[in-house]
């Protein structure tokens, strides 16, 4: 039988827990010629449930602009809710700001890509994330350490 000190780290459930897209120029954008300029933002959150069970979402913003004109915007955020329990808590910083999010991520992504082709445009596939070194420049950043990547 299991001791109850034993280090638990399951994923109870991966879901989207929000998506949309806005086409707020179409359709005459639909028709322009020059290439848009596409802008990404990520992020990611944590948050507890309850006793040793979080919620962990990473979100994404994806705009694409012709000149200033919008063609697209795309908003979403995959969570899944993580049972964590009995681990160090100098760990749960990493488990809730790298192991999670890498978990999830890859549903976002496709999420993304299929929303975007659904709206009638070539799918834009997010890049793979280091979330390590992305939580990395966040601690640094609230240790008020300056971070070339990090701006407030």
């Amino acid at each position: 039988m299991a001791d109850n000190q034993d280090p638990v780290f399951q994923i109870q459930r991966v879901y989207l827990k929000d998506l949309s897209l806005e086409q707020p120029n179409s359709p005459a954008i639909l028709l322009e010629q020059e290439q848009p300029t596409v802008d990404i933002q990520l992020g990611v959150d944590a948050q507890p449930v309850t006793d040793g069970i979080y919620e962990v979402t990473v979100s994404a913003t994806v705009q694409t602009k012709v000149q200033d004109r919008t063609v697209f915007l795309v908003e979403a955020k995959q969570a899944g809710i993580f049972e964590i329990r009995n681990l160090p808590e100098d760990q749960m910083g990493p488990i809730l700001g790298i192991a999670c999010p890498q978990i999830v991520y890859p549903y976002l992504r496709g999420n993304v890509a299929d929303v975007i082709q659904r709206g009638g445009f070539p799918p834009v596939h997010l890049a793979e994330i280091n979330f390590q070194a992305m939580f990395e420049q966040q601690q640094a950043a609230a240790a008020g350490q300056p971070s070339s990547v990090l701006t407030q």
